[in-house]
């Protein structure tokens, strides 16, 4: 979108958009290939020449690389946002995202339940977070219980400061473009499946893998004992369909496929059966390569959004296409390295594969997370999409 839409033709696109998407969750073919991409703060920053690290302390300040953004790179969806901001994990003294000195918030490999803290942790999970896991993981709890409840007071009114701010330039966004919005309270839930949940904030990926043959009757129980905590938190305060409670998928690829149907599948399928039992619409990304594990997808609610790194484009269609909406696949390496008419014939490609039949909307593979160039080859393959992706 080389400038920003005039009034009238921002009713047109978000009347548009909301069918759209409309036809697109309910399983019928739309009138065009829906677009979702998704930036990063970091990319936008960058995009426009910020301070990454001023800018991050200062939300306020992205509006400008927001708007940039929403104005050169063609979406159906808000393209901007994080869902992380710096103020809360410094003042908590997180150990799970730290500040870098690039200004890039990193998330390294942090342990914050011990082996011996799974029969608590079984037992009583809550307790177990609160007086254990946080405040190894956030080390500014781990004070007196009067402290520990002024510090997280702080931290989490910074953290709802730093939302507000991002949530008003989003609406500001989607009013400008005319974005299609999911309805009031019905999206922005980001949840873990249970393995993932434990694997990820309490573990760590050594400690779960060593734990899976060590004390593997204790992490099934551990699993069980989340799941529905994170089934409560995936169901938003207005579940509906056209909402989203967005699942990261992680460890699922880096499991032999016994401890997968072992460990992982059955409280992760209990865990989007509960989800979707009150009309709530959920999205996966199925980070690196799930094709051992399409069976199982299969078995799912069907009308669940599923984003893949990689994997056959053609099987994964076959297989899952005439039950779930698939995306992803767009290698976003190629918009770096490869030519304009590469990068317009490999979305040519994917689209001809995973378009026929519906179920399908246009994404890359992963989130943009730093700018490296390829502006051009991407806004081509955004309006490239736009265009071929009628039916």
């Amino acid at each position: 979108m080389s400038e920003a839409v005039s009034k009238y033709d921002v009713g047109i696109l978000k009347q548009e958009r909301k069918e759209l998407f409309d036809d697109l969750y309910n399983g019928r073919i739309p009138k065009r290939v829906p677009i979702t991409i998704k930036v990063n703060n970091d990319f936008g920053m960058q995009y426009v020449g910020m301070d990454t690290i001023d800018v991050q302390w200062h939300p306020a300040k992205m509006e400008e690389a927001a708007d940039a953004i929403c104005r050169d790179f063609f979406s159906d969806t808000n393209p901007f946002g994080s869902r992380r901001y710096p103020a809360f994990y410094q003042f908590m003294g997180a150990k799970t995202f730290v500040m870098g000195s690039n200004g890039f918030l990193q998330h390294p490999e942090s342990q914050g339940m011990y082996v011996e803290d799974y029969d608590d942790f079984i037992r009583n999970p809550y307790d177990c977070l609160i007086e254990k896991i946080l405040p190894r993981l956030y080390t500014a709890l781990d004070t007196d219980s009067s402290n520990k409840a002024i510090v997280m007071a702080i931290g989490m009114t910074a953290q709802k400061d730093d939302y507000a701010t991002a949530a008003a330039i989003k609406k500001k966004m989607n009013e400008k473009y005319g974005y299609f919005e999911p309805p009031a309270n019905s999206a922005g839930n980001a949840v873990f499946a249970p393995y993932d949940f434990i694997a990820d904030n309490l573990r760590g990926f050594t400690g779960i893998s060593m734990d899976i043959r060590r004390c593997p009757e204790k992490v099934i129980a551990a699993c069980e004992v989340v799941t529905p905590m994170l089934i409560k938190r995936g169901i938003s305060k207005n579940p509906n369909l056209m909402g989203d409670c967005y699942v990261p998928l992680h460890m699922a690829p880096y499991m032999r496929e016994k401890d997968f149907e072992k460990f992982y599948w059955p409280t992760f399928k209990k865990f989007v059966e509960g989800v979707m039992d009150s009309g709530q619409g959920i999205s996966f990304f199925c980070e690196n390569d799930w094709s051992r594990y399409l069976d199982y997808l299969l078995e799912l609610p069907k009308g669940i959004r599923m984003r893949f790194e990689y994997g056959d484009p053609k099987l994964i269609k076959e297989k899952l296409g005439k039950k779930h909406i698939i995306s992803g696949f767009y290698p976003l390496s190629l918009l770096k390295t490869g030519t304009r008419e590469q990068c317009i014939d490999k979305a040519k490609e994917l689209m001809d594969i995973l378009a026929p039949g519906g179920r399908y909307y246009f994404d890359v593979d992963k989130v943009l997370a730093t700018y490296e160039g390829g502006k051009e080859n991407y806004i081509a393959v955004l309006d490239f999409v736009h265009e071929y992706g009628r039916y």
